[in-house]
């Protein structure tokens, strides 16, 4: 069985583990704790716990128990002290009142969820995400960086955490180096796939891992972190950003978006990711191999990645690499 390692963290990840999960029971979801908004951020501040909402998401995509159970995880609160609140959210932040720690919380909850692999945090610190813009501006907290990004119409010129010698665990480190795939992606690129890679522990087990290292890159660009970049970009700024020293294969959609889905998207600033020629020589340059094809779908008008299509993409290449 593969043994697979994923990195991330908001929807994009625990969209991508849906897929995963289909071919798959070696699974290590490694989530970014740099939320600071929506309700993980209320319950990061006022109970002084890591933020609950990445780490919710990927345990549901993972989980194996009756529907009812994973519709209770996901309520969402919509009036009266809580409105906003998640249960999922409050039920995880309970687990770590009574637990050693929040490694051990999430272990608990997986359980109650019998999820297939494994959840764990990238660090048990308190780690708060930092930027400069090209304008100079020094911005404070996950949630305000494409804000202010925006704001000052001034693009991100570098990204790093503090604390900045942050540690990550030893179950991190080991399922890293005892990969056979690791994936990164797809998500925010600022805000969701390189904080985990600012970790040094991290990234030095990645390099040392002999896995073969796969970015999917988004579908659709963020206004405030990646407008106008196209795909092959999102993988220069990974490698430019980090001390990543390689990606083995660049996942990216071809496919074509529905007009009006476009159009919408669009209104909102933003815009296909798209596979240039640029990027094909970059790639080239770096030993990066493409893997391209239509995989994205649209449902209720929203534009997300195919995970089955592109988890059966990436089982068709690690199997052809160790001959399974």
């Amino acid at each position: 069985m593969i043994n697979i390692v994923a990195l991330g963290g908001g929807t994009g990840l625990s969209v991508i583990l849906r897929g995963l999960k289909e071919i798959s029971n070696q699974i290590t979801a490694v989530v970014t704790v740099a939320d600071d908004g929506g309700g993980s951020g209320v319950l990061r501040e006022d109970l002084g716990m890591l933020p609950p909402g990445d780490v919710r998401n990927c345990i549901l995509a993972l989980a194996n128990k009756e529907p009812i159970l994973q519709d209770l995880f996901q309520y969402r609160f919509s009036e009266g002290r809580l409105k906003g609140q998640n249960f999922g959210n409050l039920m995880i932040a309970a687990m770590v009142g009574i637990s050693d720690n929040f490694e051990t919380a999430i272990k608990k909850i997986a359980d109650i969820f019998a999820i297939t692999g494994k959840v764990l945090p990238v660090s048990e610190e308190d780690i708060t995400l930092y930027s400069k813009l090209e304008d100079g501006t020094i911005v404070a907290g996950e949630s305000n960086i494409p804000f202010e990004s925006i704001k000052r119409k001034s693009r991100i010129a570098s990204i790093w955490i503090e604390p900045e010698d942050a540690r990550t665990g030893n179950q991190v480190v080991n399922r890293l180096k005892e990969a056979d795939m690791i994936v990164l992606g797809p998500g925010s690129l600022f805000t969701s796939i390189i904080p985990n890679l600012l970790i040094h522990q991290v990234v030095s087990a990645i390099n040392e891992s002999p896995a073969k290292i796969f970015y999917i890159s988004n579908v659709m660009t963020q206004p405030g972190e990646t407008d106008g970049l196209s795909a092959g970009k999102h993988a220069e700024l990974v490698l430019k950003h980090t001390q990543l020293n390689r990606i083995d294969y660049l996942v990216a959609n071809d496919g074509k978006l529905p007009k009006d889905v476009e159009k919408r998207y669009q209104n909102e600033s933003a815009e296909p990711v798209l596979i240039t020629e640029l990027d094909c020589q970059y790639l080239k340059e770096k030993g990066i191999e493409l893997i391209r094809g239509n995989f994205v779908e649209v449902k209720k008008g929203y534009v997300r990645h195919d995970a089955t299509e592109i988890s059966n993409k990436l089982l068709e290449h690690i199997e052809r690499v160790y001959n399974r």
